[in-house]
Formats: C-alpha cells, sequence, structure tokens
C-alpha cells in the first residue's frame, strides 16, 4: 500500500512538473537572425492583356517573385485576425471573382460590414481610389485597414507583428521578399507591400470569350453580337442604346468612376441612408454615389450592387431598364430603356462573353496551405 501511494506520489510529480514546463515554454524569439538565409529577389512579369492599360507599379513597391508569394501567403494567412479565424480571403474568394456572395461580410465577431465585399479582379489597373466609396488610393493604403476594422479581422498591427516575428514561416519568406536581416525587422509597412504585390497580380487572363473575339481569334453569335451592340450603342436605332458602356467600357468593364445610378429614392441629396463617395469627399453632389464594378465574371459575383440588393442579372436589368430614381446627381446617361425580351437576353449573353474560367482556376492566385 505504502509503495502504491509512493508510486502515485511520483506519478503526479511529473505530471504536474511537466505542465509547468510547459506554462514556462519561451514563446519563439521576435529576433532571430536571418542572414545565412539568402536574398536574391527575381522581377515579377505581370501577364497584361493585349490592349489592356499598362499598370502604375509605385516606386517603392516593385513586384517581386518573392514579394508576391509572401504576399499570397499573407493574403490566405488567418494570423491576420484576432482570433486566427478569418483571412482576407474570407471576404475574397478566388471562386466567386474575389468577392464572397454576400450582402455584407460577417467579421470575427459576427459583425457585419455595410456593404458587399469588391471583386479584386484587376484590381491593379484602379487608379481612381478603392473600395465603394474611393477612401483611399493605392492598394498599399487599402491592405492596413481590414487588420484593425472591429467589423473585419478585428486585430491590432502590433499584434499582427509579434506573431509574424515569431512564426516559423515568416521571418524567412520577409528575408527572401525584402531582405530583412532579422526577424523583428517584419513590419505592418513590408506585409501591406507583399499583399499590395499579390493583389496587382490578379490580373483577367485574356481567354474570355471577348477578348479572343477582340483577337480574331472567335467569333460573336448572332444574339451575343446583338447584345454587343446594344451594350455599346452601336445600333443606328437609337431605341436599342442601353448605355451600359459609358460606365463599364473596355477593356476593364469599368472607368473607375463614381456615380449615383438611381438605386434609391430621395427627396434631396441630404437623404441618402449611405452617402457613398460623398461621405469621403464632403461633396453634397456626390452624396448617394458609387464606384462602377467591373462586368468581367460578373456572373460570379452576386447579389449585385454596393449593398447585394439584387439577386440576379434579370433584377440589374430591370432596375436600368426602369432609368432608375430620379435624383439631381443621378448619372447623365441613365434613362428609361425601350428594350424587349428578346434585347434583354442578348444582353446578357453579350455579358456572358465576359466570363474568365481561366482566372478563378488560377493555382497561381488560389491558397498556398
Amino acid at each position: 500500500m505504502i509503495r502504491n501511494l509512493s508510486y502515485y506520489c511520483l506519478v503526479l510529480f511529473a505530471i504536474a512538473t511537466i505542465h509547468s514546463c510547459g506554462d514556462d515554454m519561451p514563446e519563439p524569439p521576435e529576433q532571430v537572425d536571418l542572414e545565412a538565409i539568402p536574398f536574391n529577389t527575381q522581377e515579377y512579369q505581370l501577364n497584361i492583356p493585349e490592349g489592356f492599360p499598362a499598370m502604375d507599379i509605385p516606386e517603392d513597391n516593385p513586384l517581386t517573385v518573392q514579394g508576391v508569394e509572401l504576399g499570397r501567403h499573407l493574403f490566405y494567412d488567418p494570423i491576420l485576425s484576432i482570433d486566427s479565424t478569418q483571412s482576407c480571403s474570407t471576404c475574397h474568394e478566388l471562386r466567386s471573382n474575389f468577392t464572397d456572395n454576400l450582402a455584407a461580410s460577417p467579421g470575427v465577431e459576427g459583425l457585419t460590414g455595410r456593404r458587399s465585399s469588391m471583386s479584386l479582379l484587376n484590381i491593379g489597373f484602379h487608379t481612381n481610389g478603392l473600395f465603394w466609396d474611393g477612401r483611399v488610393q493605392t492598394l498599399e493604403e487599402q491592405a492596413l485597414l481590414p487588420v484593425e476594422d472591429p467589423l473585419e479581422l478585428n486585430d491590432t498591427w502590433s499584434n499582427v507583428e509579434n506573431k509574424l516575428r515569431r512564426s516559423d514561416r515568416y521571418p524567412t519568406l520577409f528575408r527572401e521578399a525584402f531582405g530583412i536581416s532579422e526577424s523583428r525587422e517584419i513590419t505592418k509597412e513590408l506585409a501591406v507591400q507583399a499583399i499590395a504585390q499579390f493583389e496587382r497580380s490578379l490580373i483577367s487572363s485574356g481567354n474570355s470569350k471577348f477578348d479572343r473575339v477582340t483577337a480574331g481569334l472567335a467569333v460573336f453569335t448572332d444574339q451575343e453580337l446583338d447584345g454587343f451592340e446594344i451594350f455599346f450603342d452601336i445600333n443606328p436605332d437609337q431605341s436599342l442604346h442601353a448605355e451600359c458602356g459609358h460606365c463599364h467600357n473596355a477593356p476593364l468593364f469599368t472607368t473607375n468612376e463614381y456615380f449615383n445610378n438611381g438605386l434609391d429614392a430621395v427627396n434631396s441629396l441630404t437623404e441618402f441612408t449611405d452617402l457613398g463617395r460623398g461621405e469621403i469627399t464632403d461633396v453634397l453632389f456626390d452624396n448617394g454615389a458609387f464606384k462602377v464594378p467591373t462586368l468581367r465574371n460578373i456572373d460570379l459575383t452576386a447579389p449585385f450592387m454596393h449593398d447585394g440588393r439584387f439577386q440576379t442579372l434579370d433584377e440589374v436589368l430591370d432596375h436600368y431598364v426602369s432609368g432608375g430614381n430620379k435624383a439631381d446627381n443621378l448619372g447623365a446617361v441613365l434613362r428609361p430603356l425601350r428594350l424587349n425580351e428578346e434585347n434583354r437576353e442578348a444582353l446578357k449573353a453579350f455579358i456572358l462573353t465576359l466570363q474568365d474560367p481561366d482566372f478563378v482556376t488560377n493555382p497561381a492566385f488560389a491558397s498556398p496551405f
């Protein structure tokens, strides 16, 4: 009996010792020398389709193979959120053209934002502000915000920096991308530069039917051609003009501008529930105006509009055929359209020539994990 009691005491002591040692185990060090890791970046070659504009790359953040790869890891890693449950990709899923198919996205606390997540397709060509309201000008500025937004990742950058410095993965990746000498040199500035590099790589494949027709490699069906002429107001019969191309012009199928497209009925420009662009500029005429989204792969991004109010392309067409709700700042080209069902089906057929399945299946844009 005494022997058994001694045995049990020894076991309990050993368990207690193990737990005590576990509690005192130090975290991985924040400062690790990295100079033994090779630093030799290679320029990242953007594959920009024929006819697209040149992309404006900041001089202080050139694209490198290593920087884009680091950015891809950070984009998909929930380490950026307070509880490691969400990442940038939570609201920007590749299969959904880098949206999340929700009217408003819930953050880590379950609270939802005010607006639908915008597609990141061709985001590197956006030179007139980002987000629906254009609140920031660069992708580097944009990438800073979700981490500390309480409606999104709800962390602090100082905490994220510490997590990245103590990671088994990121000191090496930051060294390879930016040539840092030790892990404590990992900063939010470098993190958002890498994310911005990855986002600039998210470019159309150039293999949509529209692109192949433009390149002389395919031809539209009769229905698609009718839709093309209606979309771009080419038909001499002005009753068959849809005015779409004014805001959704080729090749990006957005002008990167901001318009009130008549979604809300208001008696004055001060009555919009969401002021949109006006909230940023404090210009009355900008109230209720939102950024024009791209129509490339638009079929993958429902629900539509900044608040996700329309579930289908037919509902979107219903709105534009109606001419929208009148306001002093209603987009100048919006008017009631005289399009019959055949015309509408042709319009949809043309819009679907902007489908780009090669983009949403590109492994270079997918999660590295």
